[in-house]
């Protein structure tokens, strides 16, 4: 089971269940990757809805290392996601909620 204390997520891929957790490196990738500013600026997005499938990716590839996970974009392009596109955003934002909400406040 995901542990939502320590900001981690679970999501089914290709029938398997995997932890994903935004760490401190797996965010530092994240910010690379994106490019992006900051990453309150992409948090921001997700809260106004204005991410796109790139940034779910992202994130959802960071957060697989975080979990120990080994592999790359690249390997989710042909996987099946429980739940489809919408259960990987719903996941990705999760795991930004999460990773930046105060200790108990979950």
């Amino acid at each position: 089971m995901a542990n939502p204390h320590a900001g981690e997520v679970a999501l089914w891929l290709d029938g398997e269940r995997h932890v994903l957790k935004l760490t401190l490196g797996a965010l530092a990738e994240l910010e690379a990757a994106l490019e992006a500013d900051s990453l309150v600026a992409l948090v921001e997005r997700f809260e106004r809805g204005n991410f796109s499938t790139r940034d779910v990716l992202a994130i959802i590839v960071a957060a697989l290392r975080g979990g120990g996970w080994q592999g790359s974009a690249e390997d989710l392009r042909a996987i099946e996601i429980r739940g489809g596109a919408m259960e990987a955003a719903r996941a990705a934002a999760l795991l930004l909620t999460r990773a930046f909400a105060a200790p108990g406040s979950q």
